[in-house]
């Protein structure tokens, strides 16, 4: 540690909060974030170089040497990290990436990319819009009416709600016709979705007593039947989403539920998670419930997510019966749970797609075949070759991709990566170089290959990946021959 008189001919030397603002990264700074973040950011800076200097070994590196350049050393410690501290502080916002990944429904990177339609229609709605006003009578309309029309017609409901996320629309449901009263639901599908969705915690939110029967692999009718009694309202029946059980498995199939929950005068209501309007088995995808067709095996309630396969924001969907419907609009809790307009238009853009017969861009990339994959990454593979210096090794890589999301766990699908190496960087530095790209490329890694999966590469970001690994290869050159620098 430095000694005392070290230590405070250092700390007068520091820069003030004043000075830290005079300097050039600071005058750059002001107009971009405004002089009360500046400030806030240049005392930090000023702070952590305090800190620093506090901490710093004697004779460190960067410790200033006590001359009549410690200010201007100290100073410029203090600009560089101003900087930092702004670069970090914009990395934790929300901004555009480029995924790379393969991972169609990557939770961390947004789900479900916005159609053009559904970009345009949330921008329009970001102004003054009909969210809740009738253009023809003049009067006050109801919010979200086109879209949950929409969304009735094509899973085949009487009616249908719109919340803000699918674990919402559990909450509701729960809320308004199990509270203070029992709902069943097999122990196999108490499952923990995304970290921080787990189906226990949202009953006991809700105000439902849980119920657990049968066992994590099988569940037979009976233990239904068994469990139900005079305090019971709902039979529960939860889409385990992002993992399976196989082997010794056993579970009523919907309609027996429904036969079972009838018979007693109970409501079945299923969480079909990621809620898929049509069946994907044409693409390879196993085991995802097609909304549609719990309605026709007579569910009284389902619930599903907006931003999974369904292609569109972030909302939580639930369909059924018209007067159970009616009773969830006029739950207080609803007020608390309903969409805003800018996802209401983009979902309302989406459901109309579907309606004209559109797929979305997640169905559209799920059903990419993996030729035409390999053949855009040949066709990137060549034009980079023609720029890139041997430093950088890139090559097409037979791969796979993954749903995500939740979705289809056991299920993938084959792809083409561009692999890219170098004997210059470790793969997880050819990686976070990448992230640091504007926008940012965000990638996987496979056998010691940084992986750029098409499947979910846009054509119209292929240049942007173009450029990017030309300036990578062009920084590894530069730093194998130090004299073109």
């Amino acid at each position: 540690m430095p000694n005392l008189d070290e230590n405070n001919k250092l700390l007068r030397a520091l820069p003030s909060v004043d000075a830290v603002l005079k300097t050039e990264a600071a005058q750059r700074l002001a107009t971009e974030i405004g002089p009360a973040k500046l400030t806030a950011l240049a005392r930090r800076a000023s702070e952590d170089l305090r800190h620093e200097l506090l901490t710093r070994p004697a004779g460190g590196k960067n410790q200033p040497n006590g001359n009549q350049n410690t200010r201007a050393e100290l100073l410029r410690q203090a600009e560089a990290r101003l900087l930092q501290l702004h670069e970090a502080q914009l990395a934790g916002g929300v901004r555009r990436v480029i995924n790379g990944t393969g991972v169609i429904l990557h939770t961390n990177l947004g789900r479900a990319p916005l159609s053009a339609a559904a970009r345009a229609a949330s921008e329009h709605a970001s102004g003054y819009c009909t969210l809740e006003y009738d253009t023809i009578s003049g009067a006050r309309g109801r919010r979200a009416a086109r879209a949950e029309e929409l969304l009735a017609d094509l899973t085949e409901a009487e009616s249908a709600l719109i919340v803000n996320n699918c674990a919402a629309a559990a909450l509701l449901v729960l809320n308004t016709f199990s509270r203070e009263a029992e709902t069943i639901v097999s122990r196999g599908e108490l499952v923990e979705i995304g970290g921080d969705f787990r189906v226990p915690d949202v009953m006991a939110q809700s105000g439902a007593r849980m119920v657990e029967v049968g066992t994590t692999n099988r569940t037979r009718l009976s233990d239904y039947r068994e469990a139900i009694n005079e305090n019971t309202r709902v039979i529960m029946r939860v889409h385990t989403s992002n993992y399976r059980i196989v082997g010794f498995t056993k579970t009523p199939s919907l309609a027996d539920l429904v036969e079972l929950s009838h018979a007693a005068g109970l409501l079945l209501y299923e969480d079909a998670g990621s809620g898929a309007l049509s069946d994907l088995q044409q693409f390879g995808i196993e085991g995802e419930p097609v909304i549609s067709q719990s309605i026709r095996s007579g569910c009284d309630l389902v619930t599903f997510s907006g931003d999974k396969l369904l292609g569109g924001p972030q909302a939580g969907l639930i369909v059924g019966r018209a007067k159970l419907i009616d009773r969830l609009r006029h739950n207080p809790l609803y007020r608390a749970l309903r969409a805003d307009k800018l996802r209401l238009a983009a979902l309302e853009a989406t459901l109309a797609a579907y309606a004209r017969g559109e797929f979305p861009q997640v169905l559209q990339m799920i059903a990419m075949p993996a030729e035409n994959l390999e053949q855009r990454a040949q066709t990137l593979l060549a034009k980079l070759l023609q720029h890139t210096p041997e430093t950088l090794k890139l090559e097409v890589i037979q791969s796979e991709s993954a749903v995500g999301g939740g979705s289809a766990p056991t299920s993938s699908l084959p792809t083409y990566a561009l692999g890219v190496s170098s004997e210059l960087s470790a793969p997880n530095q050819v990686a976070a170089t990448l992230r640091q790209w504007d926008p940012p490329i965000i990638t996987r890694i496979v056998s010691d290959r940084v992986l750029i999966d098409l499947r979910t590469v846009a054509e119209d970001e292929e240049s942007e990946v173009e450029k990017a690994l030309c300036a990578l290869a062009a920084s590894f050159a530069t730093a194998e021959n130090p004299e073109n620098r």
